[in-house]
């Protein structure tokens, strides 16, 4: 698949899930909204019903010490209204009604006796007795409204005059409250606190806190009194906001699933093209290895032709001279060969260690001797500076003399052409370890390309050229090498200046 192909639909998936993710955020945010509105319509409701209730306690309140100072004279009072309106109902103008069999004594007459006596009355009487009894229902009617209206004036206009604050029984106030709450469906915790006209205030409750205060709501008491005599109740949820937001906790699962396959998707577009990596990468491999044999097969092959052809004289010289070069191509071949075998048994995990306490200083000498042709032949220069008075290690001779030699061959592999190659080795002790360095004057690797460059088939973008001998399995091959020996390694270059290669290695104790 090209890597065209695979932008392409991965930038469809990832809009597409990150549309989705856009409308779920949408969704939530709208269930929230809802769910806020819906809380303050509640408790709004709640306040109002309990503002009314206070308004209400007050009146019964008053109602109840006016009945207490003066019940006997509202009894007398409707015992004389009685009373007197009877009396007018039975003086009916008839001077001769005494006589009357079905004449009421109306201070030992009630009501249902007189309606039971008109009916046994002559009609003429019947009607004046219908109409004089509408006149006293009328009247009594009159009467108890005025007296009503009065105590209702009397509430509005002389119970505010009392002080804000005694005007309410607070644990009452709570009391409604929780119970308007309760019954809207609100079971939160709250804070109350009662201000006067003035914004002074006047109660709080005895659990207050600020929590939750940046949001409260609001409600007038007595707003039905003038307005200085009106107060001001407030009222906040601390855990408010966790019980509106508690309505997305339904869309978290969805929410979490979605991020999961987002997730999913983009590790296995990762993978994708990572693979799609190491498959060019091991396309170039191939190619580069198919390079390297080339040569050395191809110079073994005219040595044998030239060995094999009888027209061509054969002095000592050249016998010797043939003979060298298949027997240097073929341990060239024999390495490459090795290198890759080596790197494959230990991605397997059957890379045999044979350790063993060897002086670095002795095997790295001995490197430096048998590099020291190949350098010159370059046309570069290679010193050495063994300077660590500790070399003892404990470490498979075989792979640690491989490692140094790789990192020298690649300093002749990626030196500068128009600059003599100037290599150095050297080691040094530090603390407990030893630190071995071989630094070049090559080409350098950019910085982008540092993090990469123990990877396996991995080349820099020089490297993949095939005048550049290499199968980009070298440094990975160092790396694992370092590291089953329990060191470390890093690199430091800058490109066109050279590079520098830092191997840490414990000592033996």
């Amino acid at each position: 698949m090209k890597r065209t192909t695979i932008t392409i639909i991965s930038l469809i998936i990832g809009i597409s899930f990150f549309g989705l993710l856009f409308l779920q955020g949408r969704i939530i945010r709208a269930m929230v909204k809802m769910r806020k509105e819906q809380f303050d319509e509640t408790v709004f409701r709640a306040l109002d019903q309990t503002s009314r209730d206070m308004e209400r306690n007050e009146t019964f309140r008053y109602l109840e010490e006016v009945a207490m100072r003066s019940g006997y004279e509202a009894d007398s009072l409707q015992d004389r209204l009685g009373d007197y309106k009877l009396d007018q109902v039975l003086d009916l103008g008839d001077k001769n009604a005494i006589n009357d069999p079905f004449k009421l004594d109306p201070k030992t007459t009630s009501t249902q006796q007189l309606k039971k006596s008109l009916s046994l009355r002559p009609t003429a009487s019947l009607d004046l007795a219908n109409q004089r009894f509408q006149d006293f229902v009328k009247n009594a009617y009159l009467y108890q409204k005025g007296v009503l209206d009065e105590v209702i004036y009397t509430i509005l206009y002389n119970a505010s005059d009392k002080d804000f604050s005694q005007r309410l029984d607070f644990r009452l106030l709570d009391r409604n409250l929780r119970s308007e709450l309760e019954s809207a469906g609100i079971n939160l915790p709250y804070h109350f606190s009662v201000y006067d006209v003035e914004g002074r205030e006047v109660y709080r409750c005895e659990d207050y806190s600020d929590e939750g205060s940046e949001y409260c709501y609001t409600q007038t008491l007595f707003r039905n009194d003038p307005s200085q005599k009106m107060g001001m109740l407030k009222v906040h949820f601390p855990t408010m906001n966790s019980h509106i937001l508690g309505v997305a906790n339904k869309m978290l699962p969805v929410l979490m699933f979605t991020i999961i396959l987002f997730l999913t998707f983009s590790l296995t577009v990762w993978l994708i093209v990572r693979q799609k990596r190491e498959t060019e990468m091991k396309n170039d491999f191939i190619n580069n290895m198919t390079h390297e044999f080339k040569t050395p097969i191809s110079s073994i092959s005219l040595a044998a032709q030239m060995l094999g052809d009888k027209s061509v004289p054969k002095s000592e010289a050249m016998l010797d001279n043939l003979s060298s070069v298949i027997v240097g191509e073929t341990r060239r071949l024999r390495y490459q060969v090795e290198k890759v075998l080596q790197m494959s048994l230990y991605e397997r995990g059957n890379i045999r260690f044979n350790e063993k306490e060897i002086d670095a200083n002795v095997v790295i000498d001995d490197v430096v001797k048998t590099f020291q042709l190949k350098v010159k032949q370059s046309g570069g220069a290679l010193t050495a500076a063994l300077d660590a008075e500790d070399g003892a290690i404990y470490v498979d001779e075989m792979h640690f003399t491989n490692v140094i030699f790789n990192l020298m061959d690649n300093a002749v592999k990626y030196r500068r052409d128009n600059v003599p190659l100037e290599l150095k080795v050297s080691t040094r002790n530090h603390a407990d370890r030893l630190v071995i360095e071989v630094q070049d004057n090559g080409i350098g690797i950019r910085h982008e390309d540092l993090k990469h460059v123990f990877e396996r088939f991995y080349r820099v973008h020089t490297g993949n050229k095939h005048d550049v001998k290499g199968f980009g399995l070298g440094l990975a091959y160092v790396k694992s090498i370092v590291d089953l020996m329990h060191g470390t390694i890093k690199v430091e270059s800058e490109l066109g200046k050279g590079t520098r290669f830092v191997i840490t290695l414990p000592l033996i104790d």
